[in-house]
Protein backbone atom coordinates (compact mmCIF):
# COMPACT_ATOMS: atom_id res chain seq x y z
CA UNK A 1 0.00 0.00 0.00
CA UNK A 2 1.15 3.33 -0.91
CA UNK A 3 0.90 7.11 0.69
CA UNK A 4 -0.86 9.41 -1.22
CA UNK A 5 0.36 13.28 -1.15
CA UNK A 6 -2.41 15.54 0.93
CA UNK A 7 -4.45 16.94 -1.54
CA UNK A 8 -4.32 13.78 -4.36
CA UNK A 9 -6.43 11.55 -5.06
CA UNK A 10 -5.92 8.28 -3.70
CA UNK A 11 -3.89 6.09 -5.86
CA UNK A 12 -5.39 3.19 -8.16
CA UNK A 13 -6.18 0.66 -6.40
CA UNK A 14 -6.61 2.15 -3.02
CA UNK A 15 -9.91 3.17 -1.57
CA UNK A 16 -10.94 6.85 -0.63
CA UNK A 17 -12.72 5.65 2.05
CA UNK A 18 -11.93 2.06 3.17
CA UNK A 19 -14.72 -0.34 3.95
CA UNK A 20 -13.06 -1.86 6.30
CA UNK A 21 -15.63 -1.15 9.11
CA UNK A 22 -18.29 -3.15 6.95
CA UNK A 23 -16.38 -6.63 7.63
CA UNK A 24 -16.47 -6.53 11.02
CA UNK A 25 -19.49 -6.65 13.73
CA UNK A 26 -20.25 -3.81 16.23
CA UNK A 27 -18.47 -5.81 19.01
CA UNK A 28 -15.58 -7.29 16.84
CA UNK A 29 -15.05 -3.58 16.13
CA UNK A 30 -15.37 -1.83 19.22
CA UNK A 31 -13.00 -4.44 20.43
CA UNK A 32 -10.67 -3.19 17.55
CA UNK A 33 -11.01 0.07 18.54
CA UNK A 34 -11.07 0.21 22.21
CA UNK A 35 -7.68 -2.28 22.59
CA UNK A 36 -4.98 0.58 21.62
CA UNK A 37 -6.18 2.48 24.83
CA UNK A 38 -6.72 -0.12 26.70
CA UNK A 39 -2.86 -0.62 25.64
CA UNK A 40 -1.99 2.70 26.30
CA UNK A 41 -3.62 2.92 30.27
CA UNK A 42 -2.21 -0.58 31.41
CA UNK A 43 1.22 0.47 29.83
CA UNK A 44 1.21 3.59 31.38
CA UNK A 45 -0.06 1.42 34.95
CA UNK A 46 2.61 1.68 37.74
CA UNK A 47 2.64 -2.23 39.09
CA UNK A 48 5.25 -4.52 40.76
CA UNK A 49 8.38 -3.46 39.60
CA UNK A 50 7.12 -0.92 36.99
CA UNK A 51 7.45 2.65 37.54
CA UNK A 52 5.00 5.17 38.14
CA UNK A 53 5.03 7.02 35.09
CA UNK A 54 3.87 10.30 34.69
CA UNK A 55 2.19 13.12 31.61
CA UNK A 56 5.15 12.11 29.37
CA UNK A 57 4.18 8.12 29.51
CA UNK A 58 1.02 9.12 28.56
CA UNK A 59 1.66 11.72 25.65
CA UNK A 60 4.05 9.49 24.30
CA UNK A 61 1.25 6.73 24.37
CA UNK A 62 -1.05 9.23 22.77
CA UNK A 63 1.35 10.03 20.07
CA UNK A 64 1.96 6.38 19.52
CA UNK A 65 -1.64 6.16 19.07
CA UNK A 66 -2.05 9.13 16.39
CA UNK A 67 0.94 7.80 14.26
CA UNK A 68 -1.54 5.67 12.90
CA UNK A 69 -2.70 8.24 10.60
CA UNK A 70 0.06 7.66 8.83
CA UNK A 71 -0.08 3.85 7.97
CA UNK A 72 -0.47 2.10 5.25
CA UNK A 73 -2.57 -0.23 6.48
CA UNK A 74 -6.25 0.70 5.49
CA UNK A 75 -7.64 -0.95 9.19
CA UNK A 76 -5.36 0.70 11.18
CA UNK A 77 -5.71 3.99 9.72
CA UNK A 78 -9.80 3.06 10.09
CA UNK A 79 -9.21 2.41 13.85
CA UNK A 80 -7.33 5.58 14.54
CA UNK A 81 -10.44 7.60 12.65
CA UNK A 82 -12.64 5.61 14.90
CA UNK A 83 -11.04 6.53 18.14
CA UNK A 84 -10.68 10.27 16.99
CA UNK A 85 -14.19 10.10 16.10
CA UNK A 86 -15.88 8.84 19.19
CA UNK A 87 -17.21 12.32 21.29
CA UNK A 88 -19.59 10.19 23.37
CA UNK A 89 -17.14 10.41 26.82
CA UNK A 90 -18.29 7.11 28.05
CA UNK A 91 -15.61 6.11 29.87
CA UNK A 92 -14.67 2.65 30.26
CA UNK A 93 -14.14 0.76 33.96
CA UNK A 94 -10.71 1.45 35.44
CA UNK A 95 -10.57 -2.32 36.00
CA UNK A 96 -11.49 -3.34 32.29
CA UNK A 97 -8.48 -0.98 31.41
CA UNK A 98 -5.77 -2.27 33.88
CA UNK A 99 -6.48 -6.00 34.18
CA UNK A 100 -3.64 -7.24 32.58
CA UNK A 101 -4.93 -11.12 32.33
CA UNK A 102 -8.26 -9.45 30.51
CA UNK A 103 -6.14 -7.08 28.05
CA UNK A 104 -4.28 -10.05 27.45
CA UNK A 105 -7.26 -12.47 26.97
CA UNK A 106 -8.38 -8.64 24.33
CA UNK A 107 -5.64 -9.02 22.72
CA UNK A 108 -5.75 -12.63 21.81
CA UNK A 109 -9.56 -12.47 20.54
CA UNK A 110 -8.15 -9.16 18.70
CA UNK A 111 -5.50 -12.04 16.62
CA UNK A 112 -8.56 -14.02 16.52
CA UNK A 113 -11.18 -11.91 14.64
CA UNK A 114 -8.27 -10.71 12.43
CA UNK A 115 -7.00 -13.59 11.38
CA UNK A 116 -11.11 -14.51 10.23
CA UNK A 117 -11.58 -11.10 8.50
CA UNK A 118 -8.94 -9.19 7.93
CA UNK A 119 -6.02 -9.07 5.06
CA UNK A 120 -2.85 -10.80 6.66
CA UNK A 121 -0.91 -7.03 5.97
CA UNK A 122 -3.54 -5.22 7.73
CA UNK A 123 -4.00 -7.61 10.62
CA UNK A 124 0.16 -7.44 10.69
CA UNK A 125 0.09 -3.85 10.69
CA UNK A 126 -2.51 -3.30 13.07
CA UNK A 127 -0.52 -5.86 15.66
CA UNK A 128 2.32 -3.95 15.43
CA UNK A 129 1.17 -1.04 15.99
CA UNK A 130 -1.03 -1.27 19.02
CA UNK A 131 2.92 -2.93 20.32
CA UNK A 132 4.20 0.13 19.73
CA UNK A 133 1.71 2.04 21.59
CA UNK A 134 2.39 -0.06 24.81
CA UNK A 135 6.93 0.14 23.88
CA UNK A 136 6.66 3.90 23.19
CA UNK A 137 4.91 4.21 26.89
CA UNK A 138 7.08 1.63 28.56
CA UNK A 139 10.30 3.59 26.89
CA UNK A 140 8.95 7.34 28.14
CA UNK A 141 10.75 7.08 31.20
CA UNK A 142 14.25 7.71 31.65
CA UNK A 143 16.82 4.77 31.39
CA UNK A 144 18.87 3.42 28.28
CA UNK A 145 18.21 4.49 25.23
CA UNK A 146 15.79 2.84 23.59
CA UNK A 147 15.06 0.20 26.13
CA UNK A 148 12.19 -0.06 28.81
CA UNK A 149 12.98 0.80 32.26
CA UNK A 150 12.47 -2.24 34.29
CA UNK A 151 12.71 -6.30 33.54
CA UNK A 152 9.18 -5.70 34.27
CA UNK A 153 8.65 -3.44 31.62
CA UNK A 154 9.96 -5.57 29.79
CA UNK A 155 7.99 -8.95 30.34
CA UNK A 156 4.84 -6.88 29.63
CA UNK A 157 5.95 -6.23 26.48
CA UNK A 158 6.95 -9.99 25.76
CA UNK A 159 3.85 -11.40 26.95
CA UNK A 160 1.77 -8.61 25.23
CA UNK A 161 3.63 -9.37 21.82
CA UNK A 162 2.98 -13.24 22.63
CA UNK A 163 -0.63 -12.22 22.89
CA UNK A 164 -0.99 -9.85 19.54
CA UNK A 165 0.99 -13.19 17.73
CA UNK A 166 4.26 -11.40 17.41
CA UNK A 167 7.13 -13.32 19.09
Amino acid sequence: MSHSVAGEPPSAGRRAAPLTTAVYSAAEWDLLTSLPGRVLVAAAAPGPGRPERGVLANLAGLDAVAAGRASDSDLVRAVVAAIYARHDGTPQPAERLTDLVDLLAACRAAVRVMHRRADPADSAAYRQWVQSVAARVCRSVPGPPGQPASPADRRFLDRLGGALGLG
